[in-house]
């Protein structure tokens, strides 16, 4: 059984601690790790290192830091493998869908080096006789990131590398679920030979998660996970003066046209609904048929659903893979019970999934509930699993206003053939993130990831130039040189 140790100081440290929550493979419901959880004392040390390496990280050149990430890069692209194993090992999903997971971090990575370029300043000289003015952007601080089970290498990458390229000092707190990914990816970055404390490791539960928005020295919070938790770490946070982005939870619409390339629409739905076996915040939650699209989505999705193969994410030709935990698992269920008893009719039922030889795993299959209700507790509600909700509805404008109707506004998603439908969908739908034929919208790391009203508390979103700005403050610098000055040159 692996050790799970925090990172402080450029050190492994063994955290002095009594409670311990296991760590289990989703697939095997063995036990394969231990993850301690950490004391305030912990995240305060962790904060003092990364507080006294800052002032000689920020001076370090932006050309220099980036050295580091270039070698960062090469590092997780040759033991991409690896790391896959180990996410699909503890996090339940498929081994291919780990391996994408980290194509998207070495992204982040990628764009993050183009910091020299990203954080230039402004200048503009002579606004006023023998007057210039600068702006000029430097680093918030100490930062730390509060991370789900649901992408344990990606969702760091959000923010890690443009932490580091913009000159400050950092502290990752994983998920208590799912710490595995980050020992392999800390052991990486411990060979790049980084200055002590501009990087650090602590892994814990509440106590640690409320010592790091409390923390005086921490000056800016990122956080992904349910909006309930989401509104509690921007509210605490804020109020102690911090920078905070919070990603919260979603329910996500996919709108069906008559028009749409029916084959096509169905196979991305359903890799958009069941990927990952529904546990990420862009799966498309419930489908909303227009007029005659009906007919042919219906039978066609339930067909995708029941036909899928569900296992151990490392056994071949395994299509998705298990639910985090036995207590996932029994919630899915009762969701899915739930919208039977709305009224929902369940074509497709996953729940009592046991997979041969895998007895004891957390396995649901995907499910369709067909006709379920709008404003009903199941379209309000997030699942976070392979459950797909399907709706029938007579026109695009009210399919858009049923979108917009509801709490959240992470993604939407549009399946036609008309161009000028596809432009009124992404003007009128309220959500951050759009796709046009596009499944899972998931923004190239240059962009910034959106997500708008209940699925997002801040203003400045991970990846690209919302990072960037997240993690620098700008200084504005008015200045005047005396003509006795100017004279001697």
């Amino acid at each position: 059984m692996q050790k799970i140790l925090n990172y402080i100081n450029g050190e492994w440290v063994e955290p002095n601690v009594s409670e311990y929550v296991d760590v289990i493979n989703p697939a095997t419901g063995a036990v394969i790790a231990r993850t301690p959880l950490s004391r305030a004392a912990d995240i305060d040390a962790a904060a003092q290192a990364a507080g006294d390496a800052l002032p000689a990280w920020r001076r370090t050149p932006a050309q220099d830091r980036i050295q580091y990430l270039f070698k960062l890069r090469d590092l997780l692209k040759s033991n991409n493998d690896e790391i896959a194993r180990t996410i699909t090992n503890e996090c339940g999903k498929t081994f291919d869908e780990s391996k994408a997971e980290m194509v998207r971090a070495i992204e982040n990575v990628e764009v993050a080096c183009g910091i020299p370029m990203m954080m230039k300043g402004e200048v503009a000289e002579d606004i006023a006789p023998g007057i210039d003015e600068l702006m000029l952007r430097q680093p918030v601080g100490v930062c730390a990131t509060i991370a789900p089970f649901n992408f344990p290498g990606m969702i760091a990458f959000w923010y890690l590398p443009y932490v580091l390229a913009t000159g400050n000092a950092y502290i990752m707190k994983p998920s208590e679920k799912v710490p595995m990914t980050m020992q392999l990816i800390f052991r990486l970055i411990d060979q790049l030979g980084l200055p002590k404390g501009v990087i650090n490791l602590v892994n814990g539960g509440k106590e640690a998660v409320d010592a790091i928005l409390d923390h005086p020295v921490i000056r800016a919070v990122t956080f992904v996970g349910s909006s309930n938790v989401a509104k509690y770490i921007y509210s605490r946070a804020a109020a102690n003066g911090k920078r905070v982005q919070a990603q919260g939870g979603a329910k996500n619409p996919v709108v069906v046209l008559p028009d749409a390339d029916m084959d096509m629409a169905v196979k991305i739905i359903a890799d958009s609904a069941f990927g990952c076996a529904g546990q990420r915040c862009l799966a498309v939650s419930w489908a909303v048929t227009v007029g005659e699209a009906r007919h042919q989505f219906n039978e066609a999705i339930c067909d995708a659903a029941a036909s899928r193969t569900v296992g151990y994410g490392l056994d071949a030709g395994i299509q998705m893979g298990a639910v985090i935990n036995s207590a996932s698992k029994a919630r899915i269920e009762q969701l899915i019970g739930l919208g039977a008893s709305e009224g929902a009719s369940l074509p497709v039922d996953g729940r009592g999934t046991v997979i041969k030889g895998y007895e004891n795993g957390h396995f649901v299959r995907p499910s369709i509930l067909m006709d379920i209700q709008p404003k009903s507790e199941i379209w309000k509600t997030e699942i976070f699993g392979p459950v797909l909700g399907v709706m029938h509805i007579n026109t695009i404008d009210e399919a858009i206003a049923l979108a917009n109707s509801g709490a959240y506004g992470n993604q939407a998603s549009l399946f036609t053939s008309s161009g000028s439908a596809a432009r009124k969908f992404r003007y009128e739908v309220d959500a951050g993130n759009i796709g046009i034929n596009i499944g899972v919208a998931a923004p190239m790391a240059f962009f910034p990831f959106s997500g708008w009203k209940e699925s997002f508390f801040g203003d400045l979103h991970g990846q690209g130039m919302d990072a960037v700005e997240f993690f620098t403050q700008k200084k504005v610098v008015v200045e005047r040189w005396p003509k006795e000055w100017t004279r001697k040159f």
